[in-house]
């Protein structure tokens, strides 16, 4: 008898928690004080089973059941219907869901790094082993948006997803443009208030926000989108006099995760994918999110503009998401039916820099001098970068401040355009290069 088959018989759901740290111990807290209500919703009774932990012995928050903590985590799945993985990383979460998944047991998870590095594994799991995937608590806590993108959305095609993904990042820049903190004493207060690790490295720069877009993009566009399928820039480099700048010429420096759909000369659409900070204009939606929030914008074909906000970390916002996916879970184990499987039918390739649609506002300090801004048209010209604005900050000592913001054009016209900037002898220096979004 299957797991599912014995969860219809007696209408108890089992679950086990592999994991028991500041959101698997609200986890436990929701199921504790709210099982009747999920009961009622799921049409079955949850029962959690144990909770598997490295030290049973380690001290707990004292709602915790500590007759439930093991250590014994093989034996644990093996009495389970439904798997709450919630540990992270790589190993030995990759190792435990797939023992679950091909035991043919539901596994929910809020593991972006596991899902955007191997991907294709679990989901292959999911099938052998006849299981279910729950994964709602891996991109923007809270925020329902891989439900959205995966069923709501699933009656339209696409065209661009845009978000702030990481809640730390969103807090430092934020801070540096309202405060006027350097980034270096805005990460500082970060760590101080719990909003960045002791390293903030995968913040900063940008790999949590790379892994949380590739399966944003896996789900927007129907294609497998791996974290190495994603170049990433962080906001190690950004200035305070970079988004000081920003705010006087009407725009906010955010970092981005970007995908977007793209056709391409009348063959099939590809897509592409980014991390990078990035000027968005103050009329934006994405513009008005503040401190360590978190924000998606949707552009759909047939819907429009979407935008899901809300609390992307935290303990208890996180596990809202788990909650959500163990419920929808346990009403699948009872009354029958999965979880939607993983779409892969598009299968569209992935754009490099001569085919990915990008904007920029490059500050150079100019000679000032006559026809030394001609030079610098001209070479825009040569590259085929049509330029929109061209802003002039200040002179003096025979300097010129310049900012240039171009038009559409290919990544790799534009990085040639400031390769050839820095080349340029009339071209004392290439002050900054800032990509622009949302326009």
């Amino acid at each position: 008898m299957s797991t599912s088959d014995t969860a219809r018989a007696d209408g108890v759901v089992r679950i086990a928690l592999i994991g028991c740290g500041t959101v698997g111990s609200q986890v436990v807290r929701l199921l504790t004080e709210h099982g009747e209500d999920w009961a009622a919703r799921s049409g079955a009774q949850l029962e959690l089973v144990g909770i598997a932990v490295r030290d049973a012995a380690a001290e707990r928050d004292p709602w915790v059941p500590r007759e439930l903590l093991t250590e014994d985590v093989s034996g644990l799945i093996e009495r389970t219907d439904v798997v709450v993985e919630l540990i992270g990383g790589i190993e030995p979460a990759r190792t435990l869901v797939l023992e679950a998944l091909r035991g043919g047991r539901t596994v929910v998870t809020g593991n972006k790094a596991l899902l955007a590095a191997h991907g294709p594994e679990v989901h292959a799991a999911v099938e052998s082993g006849d299981a279910d995937l729950y994964y709602e608590a891996a991109v923007a806590g809270a925020i329902p948006v891989v439900y959205g993108l995966r069923e709501s959305l699933a009656g339209d095609n696409v065209v661009t997803v845009a978000g702030i993904v990481n809640g730390t990042t969103n807090y430092i820049l934020d801070e540096m443009t309202m405060r006027g903190l350097s980034f270096d004493d805005a990460l500082a207060q970060a760590q101080q208030l719990g909003y960045a690790e002791a390293d903030p490295s995968s913040d900063i720069d940008g790999h949590d926000a790379a892994a949380k877009a590739a399966i944003l993009a896996s789900l927007a566009f129907h294609t497998r989108v791996g974290i190495d399928d994603v170049p990433v820039t962080g906001i190690r480099d950004v200035t305070v006099e970079d988004v000081t700048q920003a705010r006087e010429n009407g725009y906010v420096m955010k970092l981005l995760a970007v995908a977007r759909r793209t056709p391409r000369r009348g063959r099939p659409a590809g897509i592409a994918v980014r991390v990078h900070p990035a000027l968005v204009p103050e009329t934006h939606p994405l513009a008005a999110v503040h401190g360590p929030f978190n924000a998606v914008v949707v552009e759909a074909e047939s819907a429009g503009r979407l935008m899901f906000y809300g609390q992307g970390a935290g303990g208890v916002p996180t596990a809202s998401a788990v909650l959500s996916d163990i419920v929808a879970a346990a009403g699948h184990a009872i009354r029958g039916g999965h979880a939607p499987r993983e779409s892969t039918y598009a299968q569209l390739p992935l754009l490099g820099p001569e085919a990915t649609p990008a904007r920029t506002r490059v500050q150079i300090s100019l000679a000032d001098q006559p026809g030394t801004l001609a030079a610098v048209a001209g070479i825009y010209g040569e590259e085929n970068v049509s330029i929109e604005s061209v802003h002039q900050q200040r002179s003096d000592e025979g300097v010129a401040r310049i900012t240039i913001t171009s038009h559409v054009a290919t990544e790799a016209a534009l990085e040639r355009t400031v390769a050839r900037l820095v080349a340029e002898r009339s071209v004392e220096d290439v002050v900054s290069v800032s990509r622009v979004e949302g326009e």
